[in-house]
């Protein structure tokens, strides 16, 4: 496994855990009863997420053979499509964003302001899922005769 692939199984398994973080702190905001209902789970979220992206930077960063090369064309290439469909779904993320508030709050409706900036790091994160997919599809799942 390669650099490229350890940063996209990284940037998976992370924007996947702040997805699922961010889903139960917006369930935690519209829930009925005590804001302090949901604190303990957060602070086991926030734990958790930590300890991932420490765990992750290791996984990254961590250098098995110097004499290998680091990039070649190939990993050129599937970083450029893998950055083409990102772009491509950030679009689309955008034009599903821009509707989506419509449709809930209606024409004469709003929004409270302190939404957009949760839904502009869910398109984000959405992006950056997107890219790592990409990457991982292009590569295959499996080591293909490569030799650890």
């Amino acid at each position: 496994m390669n650099k490229t692939q350890r940063r996209a199984l990284f940037t998976l398994s992370i924007s996947i855990l702040l997805i699922a973080f961010g889903v139960i702190i917006f369930n935690s905001m519209f829930t009925l009863g005590d804001r302090t209902a949901g604190v303990k789970l957060v602070k086991v979220w926030m734990w958790l997420i930590l300890a991932a992206s420490i765990g992750g930077a290791f996984f990254v960063h961590f250098k098995r053979k110097t004499s290998k090369v680091e990039k070649d064309e190939r990993d050129s290439h599937i970083k450029k499509n893998a950055v083409l469909v990102s772009f491509i779904s950030l679009w689309i993320l955008l034009f599903i964003a821009g509707i989506i508030p419509s449709f809930i709050a209606g024409d004469t409706g709003s929004i409270p302001v302190t939404l957009l900036p949760i839904i502009n790091m869910g398109v984000f994160l959405i992006a950056l899922l997107v890219y790592s997919v990409a990457v991982l599809i292009q590569y295959g799942w499996k080591i293909k005769g490569e030799k650890s």
